[in-house]
């Protein structure tokens, strides 16, 4: 039997853009990505703490140290800037598996969306 567990998760970022004529995704900053393990294409849960919307996306990759977390398409009618998000994915494994794995957690810095 394989369960779905959290695999990467970005903890409390602002959002920094919505950009509703795009074919869609969420873009993130490639430093945030390689430290959550998240790569591009991968598919991503957006919590957003501001308004209880709960979507998703695929990611793809934003400049590095630019703190970028853009919702493009569709999505950009979810958020508004400044509102606070949660990312996750999820990793389908065995149950002994998943009772030994470690998610990656990254709690970057609220204000500037960089890690710490």
């Amino acid at each position: 039997m394989q369960i779905q567990v959290v695999k990467s998760k970005i903890h409390r970022v602002k959002c920094t853009g919505a950009e509703l004529n795009y074919i869609g995704s969420i873009t993130i900053d490639e430093d945030l990505m390689d430290a959550a393990n998240i790569i591009q294409g991968e598919k991503v849960q957006i919590v957003n703490n501001d308004n209880g919307e709960r979507l998703e996306t695929y990611c793809i990759p934003g400049p590095r140290k630019s703190g970028e977390i853009t919702l493009n398409g569709a999505a950009a009618r979810k958020v508004s800037v400044g509102d606070t998000l949660i990312l996750i994915t999820y990793a389908f494994m065995n149950i002994e598996e998943a009772k030994i794995f470690k998610p990656s957690l990254v709690f970057p810095d609220e204000a500037t969306n960089l890690l710490k």
